[in-house]
């Protein structure tokens, strides 16, 4: 996997990674059905991280993401935060419901999360 240039689009939404800022960019709808069905975007936000140091999450476009979808970005979290020397950023909408709350909760898992809301 060309870990610069790989993105997953579906006509519900999309997710990719931009290198020169180390930011992977949520676009859309999800609401996939399990944490078995984010799987592909597990694996993919665990490869980018395996390469880069810093990393923002960018979910300023991203208007719905469900509980399972929750739990894997939880997941993910604890994973860079047992890893130790990885710095992670949020960013969000202040105006998509879900972000206010679960951004937030991600939080608590790994304190040092820089969030930005806008």
């Amino acid at each position: 996997m060309n870990i610069h240039q790989q993105e997953i689009k579906t006509k519900d939404y999309s997710v990719h990674f931009d290198s020169s800022t180390s930011t992977v960019f949520f676009k859309g709808f999800l609401r996939l059905n399990g944490i078995e069905a984010y799987q592909t975007i597990q694996d993919f936000l665990a490869k980018v991280v395996s390469e880069y140091n810093s990393l923002i999450l960018n979910f300023e476009e991203l208007e719905f993401l469900n509980s399972s979808g929750v739990s894997m970005l939880s997941m993910f979290v604890v994973e860079v935060r047992n890893q130790g020397n990885i710095q992670l950023a949020l960013h969000g909408s202040n105006k998509i419901l879900w972000q206010t709350k679960s951004l937030r909760n991600l939080q608590r898992l790994m304190p040092s999360i820089k969030i930005e809301l806008l």
